[in-house]
C-alpha cells in the first residue's frame, strides 16, 4: 500500500520531508537496512510516518 509513497519509484531513495519515529526516537536518518526497534517489530510500539512541512 505504501509502495512509491515513502520511496521514490525510480531512485528508491526515501522521499524528502518524511520523518520516521518509534520509541520516542527519530529514525529518519537511520540506514534503510537498520532493524526496527524490538518494540516496533513485536507490535508493542507504533512506527509513525510523519510528513514534515517546510516553507518560507
Amino acid at each position: 500500500m505504501l509502495r512509491g509513497t515513502i520511496r521514490d519509484h525510480v531512485t528508491h531513495q526515501r522521499r524528502p520531508f518524511l520523518r520516521l519515529f518509534a520509541c520516542e526516537q527519530d529514525l529518519s536518518h537511520e540506514s534503510p537496512d537498520a532493524p526496527l526497534p524490538v518494540a516496533v517489530a513485536t507490535g508493542v510500539e507504533p512506527l509513525l510516518v510523519v510528513g514534515a512541512m517546510a516553507g518560507g
